[in-house]
């Protein structure tokens, strides 16, 4: 039977619109465009990079160091010389905020790469399972049933006659390579637990891969989304245990700034002059909610259950 090609027409547009099929995109590519879409998080994110940006470069450009002092204009309130005012001895509370940013921001991103150890730590006792497994996670629970308040008190003990100086931040930076990762350490191991028995992992083995190419190559790629979220999360979690721990007379000393400690400082002359709390506690605030809508917005993004 001939076919008449009177048969036979293209499709307009309107037509085959509804059929169009999303182009290829890789895991990474689709979670940044569903971040993108997101806009609280887009902008948690602006607002990082620039207050990251200030805590770096805004000293610099300060004409006042975090420790001068000037005790004719002490206790001034905002003004256009002082864009927070003046603290107690007539010290700059901006350049002091910003100097606080770059402690307690450090603090943070060292809680993120510390929590980075435990990706390792995990990932070799979920593959490896058996004994090692057991071994290792008690190990976890032990460092557990410490509390991190009482990490810190031992270290500032301990290096007190050894650093005498910034003894309290040095004791936070180790209490917090001591703890910060076995949350971590707990989610990886779950992750590669439930993804070492999928199939992709048994034709690794059929092909002959070395158990540590599987682990770094295969499984440890495939558990980045928890990864970036829970570290992620981590960075405003370290910052506000700085900020308790520097309130109540444990973390950084004099004359050094962290947004704790001029909390703290703040708090014996608050009724009369509530700007030099307000100033350090909005940054506390602000950067919290930032990493914390930020976390949000990660974990939608690099969740594939939430790909449309």
């Amino acid at each position: 039977m001939a076919l008449s090609t009177d048969l036979f027409k293209p499709l307009q547009k309107r037509d085959f619109q509804a059929e169009l099929i999303r182009p290829s995109t890789t895991y990474w590519q689709d979670a940044w465009r569903r971040l993108k879409e997101n806009p609280v998080a887009m902008g948690s994110l602006i607002l990082i990079f620039f207050i990251l940006l200030l805590a770096i470069f805004g000293p610099m450009f300060s004409p006042y160091t975090y420790s001068e002092q000037d005790l004719a204009n002490k206790n001034q309130g905002p003004s256009a010389e002082h864009w927070f005012g003046t603290d107690g001895l007539g010290r700059d509370l901006f350049t002091r905020v910003l100097y606080g940013a770059r402690i307690s921001l450090s603090i943070g991103f060292v809680a993120a790469l510390v929590a980075l150890f435990g990706v390792l730590y995990g990932g070799i006792s979920g593959f490896i399972g058996g004994w090692v497994d057991n071994v290792m996670m008690r190990f976890v629970d032990i460092m557990y049933s410490i509390p991190f308040l009482l990490w810190v008190i031992m270290m500032m003990v301990y290096l007190e006659e050894i650093l005498p100086e910034n003894t309290g931040l040095i004791a936070m930076y180790i209490a917090l390579a001591l703890v910060y990762w076995l949350p971590m350490a707990r989610i990886v191991r779950g992750q590669i637990l439930s993804l070492k028995e999928q199939e992709f992992i048994l034709a690794a083995h059929t092909v002959g891969a070395s158990k540590t190419r599987i682990l770094l190559r295969h499984l440890i790629p495939n558990c980045m989304g928890p990864v970036i979220v829970t570290a992620t999360l981590a960075i405003p979690e370290a910052i506000f245990t700085e900020a308790f721990l520097s309130f109540i007379g444990l973390g950084v000393s004099a004359p050094r700034a962290s947004w704790g400690m001029l909390a703290s400082d703040a708090l014996v002359s608050l009724k009369s002059y509530p700007h030099l709390l307000f100033f350090p506690a909005a940054a506390i605030c602000i950067t919290l909610l930032a990493f914390n809508f930020l976390g949000d917005g990660l974990r939608d993004a690099l969740d594939p259950k939430m790909r449309k």
